[in-house]
C-alpha cells in the first residue's frame, strides 16, 4: 500500500468511526449523511425564512437578511456575503490597500492566509505580507509599534488557530490596536472563529469587532453552516467589496442553502458557544489529569485553560501511532476521543485539535479520564 493509499484508508476509517460513535466530544456535520442534512435544513428553514419567501438571486432575499443580521451583531454599518473567507479577506485587504496606498499586510506567520491559502494574497491580490512576530501568539503592542517598515493593514486572527486557538488578553488586544493606529494602519480581524471569543474577553461581539475597521466571520467553522462568510465594516468599503466579489467570481446566482444554514447557526449555535467554551475547560483539565494518572512520560494540553471551545493536545509519539490508537478505540468501544493527529515540532512529537460542542456537554470529568485511560492503554510503552 502506498503512502497515499494508506492515508485514504485512515481517512475512511476515521469517517466511519466518527459516524458510528456512540460517544464523542464533537459530532461534525461532515459526518452526517447528505440527505439527512438536506432534510434537516428544509425542516428548520421556516424558523428563519417566510413560508412564501422567494429564493435569492445574486445576493438579495435571504442573503440580504443574513448580511443585515451580521452587521447588527458586529455593530458595523454593513456586511456582504462571500462564498469563502479566502475571497472575503483578499477583497477586504486589497480594498484597504487602495485606500491607504500601502499593499503590505502585517500578520502572524501562522495566520490562515500564510498556511492554508496557496499564497493567494500575493499571487492573486498583489499584497505583500510581513510578520511582526513569529512567537506562537499574536504580536504585542511593542512588536507592532517597533516593526521596522511601514504596513497599511494589521490583520489579527482571533483566535490564532494554528498556534492553539490562542487569544490575547483584552487589554493586550486594545494596546495592539492602538499601536497600529499610531502607525496610521487599519486593523482587520480574521474572525473565522470570532463567535466563540466572547467568554475569554468578557466582552460582547460588538465591542470586540468595534476595535477593527473590518471583520470577516465564517458561517461553517463554529456555527455549523454549510459554507460561506461575511465581511463587515464601513458601508462604503462594503459596497466596494461587492464589486470586487463579482470580479473575483464570487457573485453566485443563488446561495440560499448556505444563507439559511448560517441564519440557523446564528439562532441556535451562537447562544450555545459560551457553554461549549466553559465545558472545554473541564475537558482540558480532565485530559491533563488523565494523562498524568496514566503515567505518560510527557503530555501537553495547550492552552492549559482553553481560550475557546477548541484547543490542542500534544503527545510524544509519531502521528501514525496515535492515529491507530485513536481509531482502535473508536472502532472497538464506540468512543471517539481524538481525531486526526499530525506531526509538529521535533521528530516524534504530534498534536491533535480537540473541539467540544453539544455532545461533549454530556461528558463528565470522570468520563474523560476513563476514555484517556483506554486510549493510553493502546499506546506502546
Amino acid at each position: 500500500m502506498t503512502a497515499n493509499e494508506a492515508e485514504q484508508d485512515t481517512r475512511a476509517r476515521r469517517s466511519a468511526a466518527a459516524r458510528g460513535a456512540a460517544r464523542t466530544l464533537h459530532r461534525s456535520p461532515l459526518h452526517i449523511p447528505l440527505t439527512e442534512r438536506l432534510s434537516a435544513l428544509a425542516a428548520a428553514a421556516p424558523e428563519v425564512v417566510g413560508a412564501d419567501e422567494a429564493t435569492d438571486v445574486y445576493g438579495d432575499g435571504v442573503v440580504a437578511t443574513l448580511e443585515e443580521e451580521v452587521a447588527r451583531l458586529l455593530g458595523k454599518e454593513a456586511a456582504v456575503f462571500f462564498p469563502t473567507g479566502t475571497m472575503a479577506q483578499q477583497v477586504a485587504l486589497r480594498c484597504w490597500a487602495g485606500r491607504t496606498g500601502n499593499a503590505t499586510v502585517a500578520l502572524h506567520p501562522k495566520a490562515h492566509p500564510e498556511l492554508h491559502e496557496g499564497d493567494a494574497f500575493t499571487a492573486v491580490s498583489g499584497l505583500r505580507t510581513v510578520h511582526p512576530t513569529d512567537e506562537p501568539r499574536l504580536p504585542t503592542a511593542g512588536e507592532v509599534r517597533e516593526f521596522p517598515e511601514p504596513f497599511g493593514a494589521l490583520m489579527l486572527e482571533l483566535p490564532l488557530r494554528d498556534a492553539g486557538f490562542v487569544l490575547p488578553d483584552w487589554e493586550e488586544l486594545e494596546a495592539v490596536v492602538e499601536a497600529a493606529r499610531e502607525r496610521d494602519a487599519i486593523v482587520h480581524i480574521d474572525g473565522a472563529r470570532l463567535w466563540e471569543c466572547t467568554p475569554h474577553f468578557g466582552r460582547p461581539l460588538r465591542e470586540i469587532a468595534g476595535l477593527a475597521d473590518t471583520v470577516y466571520v465564517s458561517f461553517y467553522k463554529s456555527l455549523e453552516g454549510l459554507s460561506g462568510a461575511a465581511l463587515a465594516g464601513p458601508r462604503t468599503l462594503v459596497e466596494e467589496a461587492r464589486m470586487w466579489r463579482h470580479r473575483y467570481g464570487g457573485q453566485l446566482f443563488q446561495q440560499f442553502p448556505a444563507a439559511v444554514s448560517a441564519l440557523l447557526g446564528l439562532k441556535h449555535v451562537l447562544p450555545r458557544l459560551p457553554a461549549y467554551v466553559a465545558h472545554a475547560r473541564v475537558v482540558a483539565e480532565a485530559l491533563r489529569e488523565g494523562f498524568a494518572a496514566a503515567g505518560l512520560p510527557w503530555s501537553r494540553v495547550h492552552p492549559e485553560r482553553p481560550h475557546t471551545h477548541q484547543f490542542q493536545v500534544w503527545l510524544p509519539y509519531a502521528s501514525e501511532v496515535l492515529d491507530e490508537a485513536s481509531l482502535g478505540q473508536a472502532e472497538e468501544t464506540k468512543t471517539f476521543l481524538f481525531g486526526r493527529w499530525f506531526a509538529d515540532g521535533p521528530p516524534g512529537l504530534s498534536a491533535t485539535e480537540v473541539t467540544v460542542t453539544e455532545e461533549g456537554l454530556d461528558w463528565t470529568a470522570d468520563d474523560v479520564k476513563e476514555a484517556v485511560a483506554e486510549f493510553v492503554r493502546r499506546l506502546p510503552r
